[in-house]
């Protein structure tokens, strides 16, 4: 690429500013709007492993995110006594089970790529893109405010529903669903949270993991396994109230966590699905993350496959220079190791979330074998795709 490239990125969560970390680190123009109107330090607990391990070593940060660290020490099954079905310490699979080593909340590691890079980036929020027009030597774009301005290529960073990539690409992107609802809030810390995860079920397909992290607060998921019957159309004050009912008579500690869900102000709730698109680029826009290939968070690969995708396409344009070359290089690389941390088989979140009473206690046994010495490999194979790390070029950034 030219000197002074200008790159607009759209989204400023993870996948946008671990972009522009390297880019304007190169000398490029870079502009990252957010549609937010203000930076966003909320969210729950995500953790990175394999290839984006490597990825923030090589951007000297690694240190600085194990800094912010949940304080998880490890996830617990448990019965509506309280009482552990199985147990799998923080080292459980190298590091890289239910609880990663580097485990951290969204927003803390948004804040430091955020705080990485707003000297040499132009963060724009409360904005978002409204047209595209690619005329083959720049891309004319038009926000939503009205403000008109011209870029050399434009990054879709965006989530899993992203609007823009809908007006890049049209209906050809794929979702496919997990047949599950997960929803998220944060609620104040319990008698019985400490520093290990807890996760229960109920009959019905319901589940609620509750998480320490560190701010003095839980981190609560409620999970319901079924099909899709447009839950996540509905309005907020709307889906509590259908989150309440369909868990009110699920035990354990479900009435606080219940209470705490009617009294957050962080409640986010989705449609677990996957993102399959068959192109990743057209002309000299781009998509990268979740607008390109959502694997969905029961992978736990979302936030590795963000930072090690935003590296490759950041050493990609700078290598080869010529953006057509570049975008469909980044795409070689990435694709298969995207296709593979996608294959999560449906059993997976349908064993963790039983339906029946008999179902919970088959889950709770295997759990418990796979706890043990040799066996551990079953939980993975259920429940998690094969995350060996991508084979990453050292770009000279």
């Amino acid at each position: 690429m030219n000197p002074q490239t200008r790159i607009l990125i759209s989204g400023a969560s993870v996948a946008g500013p671990a972009l522009a970390f390297w880019l304007a680190r190169a000398g490029h123009q870079v502009t990252v709007v957010e549609r937010m109107s203000e930076f966003r330090d909320g969210g729950q607990n995500i953790d990175v492993r394999g290839s984006g391990r490597e990825v923030l070593r090589k951007m000297g940060l690694e240190q600085k995110v194990k800094q912010y660290n949940t304080g998880e020490q490890g996830m617990v099954f448990v019965d509506e006594h309280n009482e552990v079905a199985a147990e799998f310490e923080k080292d459980a699979f190298g590091g890289d089970g239910p609880t990663a080593e580097l485990e951290i909340l969204r927003g803390d590691l948004a804040k430091i790529l955020f705080n990485e890079t707003k000297t040499e980036t132009n963060y724009i929020f409360g904005e978002s893109i409204s047209t595209l027009q690619d005329s083959g030597e720049a891309v004319d774009v038009t926000f939503e405010s009205g403000r008109k301005d011209v870029f050399d290529l434009v990054i879709i960073a965006e989530g899993i529903g992203s609007h823009t990539r809908q007006k890049l690409l049209g209906d050809i992107v794929e979702y496919e669903p997990y047949d599950l609802y997960m929803g998220y809030f944060t609620i104040p810390k319990g008698g019985g949270d400490g520093d290990q995860a807890r996760w229960y079920n109920a009959p019905g397909g319901r589940g609620i993991l509750l998480r320490p992290d560190n701010k003095g607060t839980t981190r609560a998921v409620l999970a319901l396994q079924t099909k899709p019957c447009g839950y996540a159309d509905l309005s907020q004050d709307e889906i509590i109230n259908v989150m309440s009912e369909k868990f009110a008579d699920a035990g354990w500690e479900t009435p606080r966590v219940l209470e705490g869900m009617k009294s957050t102000d962080d409640f986010y709730f989705e449609e677990i699905r996957q993102v399959h698109c068959p192109t990743w680029s057209k002309g000299r826009v781009a998509l990268l993350g979740d607008a390109a290939w959502a694997p969905g968070p029961v992978t736990g690969m979302g936030t590795t496959l963000a930072i090690t995708g935003a590296y490759v396409l950041a050493g990609e344009l700078l290598r080869l220079g010529d953006h057509t070359e570049a975008f469909t290089k980044y795409e070689k690389i990435m694709r298969p190791y995207v296709e593979q941390s996608q294959k999560v088989p449906k059993s997976g979140p349908k064993f963790l979330q039983p339906q029946t009473r008999f179902g919970i206690a088959l889950e709770h046994f295997m759990l418990n074998l796979a706890t043990k010495p040799g066996l551990r490999t079953l939980l993975k194979k259920v429940t998690s795709p094969n995350d060996e790390k991508v084979h990453l070029k050292n770009y000279e950034m």
